[in-house]
């Protein structure tokens, strides 16, 4: 019998934005990690592990999207999605791997490593200079957010996780296992892009019955 057990969820609210800002004019903000992991991979578990470690962090909006093409007759992860495969060969394209695989962490879009790879991750979290590329004005119960005008293209995702959650996992490679997942994705929209993001982004509000978070998210081709 599958077991699994929620705990609140959160929003994110990532603004994907391909300017460079002088550093005189941008703001810090947190860094973006994504892992790609699945529950039927028997070397993610520490993977997952880090991320919910990094997912305390202040300066870390941590992000796990459970893929889909580890699921099999054994086990199939109740939280797996094609959407999060998707992404994940959208990441191999950009950085020019010819193949996806688990667990893979990815740092503010511009680094990836094995995810269980400690140092290398700690070391790529560390390295980030994030830059905050548009302003955000938050509700004082953080369940709104406007945004204003920003420079060049872009786009906004709004990203809904859990922020924790316990499964039993009854086959597979991690048959008889209780995992853990940090901050795993349930849902990825966009809400908006544009040539011009002043022209389509400016004023855009966004209202949620759970609690936002905000990072501004460099993107690069």
């Amino acid at each position: 019998m599958t077991r699994f057990h929620y705990v609140p969820i959160t929003c994110a609210l990532l603004s994907g934005l391909v300017l460079l800002l002088s550093p005189a004019s941008a703001a810090t903000r947190p860094v973006v990690v994504e892992l790609f992991t699945s529950q039927s991979c028997s070397s993610c578990p520490p993977a997952d592990a880090l991320l919910g470690e990094l997912a305390r962090r202040g300066d870390v909006v941590a992000l796990g999207f459970h893929i889909s093409y580890w699921d099999g007759p054994g086990w199939k992860d109740p939280f797996s999605s094609q959407s999060s495969t998707d992404r994940q060969r959208a990441y191999a394209r950009l950085f020019g791997l010819g193949q996806v695989y688990t667990p893979q962490m990815v740092v503010d879009g511009a680094r990836e490593m094995v995810g269980s790879d400690r140092k290398e991750v700690l070391a790529a979290v560390n390295d980030a200079r994030p830059e905050t590329i548009a302003p955000v004005t938050f509700a004082a119960d953080h369940r709104s957010v406007a945004i204003g005008a920003g420079d060049g293209r872009g786009s906004v995702l709004l990203v809904r996780f859990a922020q924790k959650r316990t499964t039993r996992v009854a086959g597979g490679e991690n048959a008889r296992r209780t995992l853990e997942d940090a901050d795993g994705v349930e849902m990825l929209a966009s809400l908006g892009s544009s040539i011009e993001a002043r022209k389509s982004l400016a004023g855009i509000t966004v209202a949620t019955t759970q609690s936002l978070k905000f990072s501004g998210e460099k993107v690069t081709k």
